[in-house]
């Protein structure tokens, strides 16, 4: 059985422009990067299994430590290379029709909170059932 966390050939050849390296310099090149591939599954492995960033058993699944991948990550975020990835990624399964979109959750701690707001006296339709996420 493959590990969920594992990047696939297919969705690497599309993800490889996005997130290749930048080139190394050609005096004093430093020591040689992890490879992007490896950095990304080291990131989806934390995501996936929910083990923090120190704690990633690199040694023995073959991949950068927690740290690098960490650094890989915020770099790629901070480059941009992060959005576009996922926007690929998105309109690829989109058009496979492999998006479940009837399981999307709204986090709404990315939702601003208006200061002074008063809080709404209206019954939400959605129940109890709203406070949960299990099916």
């Amino acid at each position: 059985m493959p590990l969920k966390w594992r990047v696939s050939d297919e969705r690497w050849q599309l993800l490889e422009p996005l997130l290749a390296d930048p080139p190394r310099r050609y005096r004093y090149p430093g020591r040689a990067r992890y490879p992007a591939r490896c950095c990304l599954e080291g990131i989806l492995y934390v995501l996936y299994t929910d083990t923090p960033w120190l704690e990633v058993p690199y040694r023995d699944l073959g991949l950068p430590s927690g740290e690098t991948c960490r650094r890989r990550l915020e770099e790629w975020t901070a480059r941009g290379l992060l959005e576009e990835a996922l926007r690929v990624l998105r309109e690829h399964l989109a058009g496979a029709e492999k998006l479940d979109w009837s399981r999307v959750i709204v986090d709404a701690s990315l939702v601003d909170a208006k200061k002074g707001a008063t809080r709404s006296r209206a019954r939400s339709w959605a129940g109890p059932a709203a406070a949960t996420t299990w099916p």
